[in-house]
C-alpha cells in the first residue's frame, strides 16, 4: 500500500469506535421503533427553535432549546430517562451541542442522527404546533418505500 491508500482500522480499534459510537449515537428508525412499542424511559428532546418546534416535530417530543436545557429539563425531562436529542439534519450540530448540555447534568443521552429532516424523510409522524399530525410519504432515497424499515 502507498500513503494515498487508507489502512484501515485494527479490529480492537474498530471494535472501540463503533461501540462508543453506538453508544451515543441512535438512528431515526430506531427511535421510531421504541417510540412505537412504547418503550419507557425514553424522552425525545426537539432542541430546535419555537419557530422550527411550531412548523414540525417529532411527535410525542419535548421542546426543549439548547440554550435552555441548563435552567428547564428538571422540570420537562424525569430524572433517570434515557435522553434522545434531535435538532434539523445531518448538517446541523444541534443535536451534539444539546447532547453536551444533557451530559453536563449527568443524564444519560444520545443524538438521533439525521435529525428532523431524515424523521420527516422517511415518513414518520409529524406533528405541527398546532397539534396537527401528518406522515411524509417516505422518500426513496432515505428509505424503503415498502416495509417498516430497513431493517439494519
Amino acid at each position: 500500500m502507498n500513503e494515498a491508500t487508507p489502512v484501515p482500522a485494527t479490529a480492537d480499534e474498530a471494535l472501540r469506535h463503533f461501540a462508543a459510537r453506538l453508544a451515543f449515537e441512535t438512528d431515526v428508525s430506531d427511535v421510531a421503533a421504541r417510540l412505537a412499542e412504547g418503550t419507557p424511559g425514553i424522552v425525545v428532546v426537539d432542541t430546535r427553535s419555537a419557530e422550527s418546534w411550531a412548523q414540525g416535530h417529532v411527535q410525542g417530543a419535548v421542546h426543549l432549546p439548547t440554550a435552555e436545557i441548563a435552567g428547564r429539563a428538571a422540570a420537562l425531562v424525569p430524572e433517570g430517562a434515557s435522553v434522545v436529542v434531535y435538532c434539523w439534519g445531518p448538517g446541523c450540530n444541534g443535536a451534539q451541542k444539546a447532547a453536551l448540555e444533557f451530559a453536563k447534568l449527568g443524564r444519560p443521552v444520545k443524538e438521533m442522527l439525521g435529525g428532523f429532516e431524515y424523521w420527516a424523510r422517511e415518513g414518520h409522524p409529524v406533528e405541527t404546533g398546532g397539534g396537527t399530525v401528518t406522515r411524509r410519504s417516505p422518500d426513496p432515497l432515505t428509505a424503503p418505500v415498502r416495509g417498516v424499515s430497513c431493517a439494519c
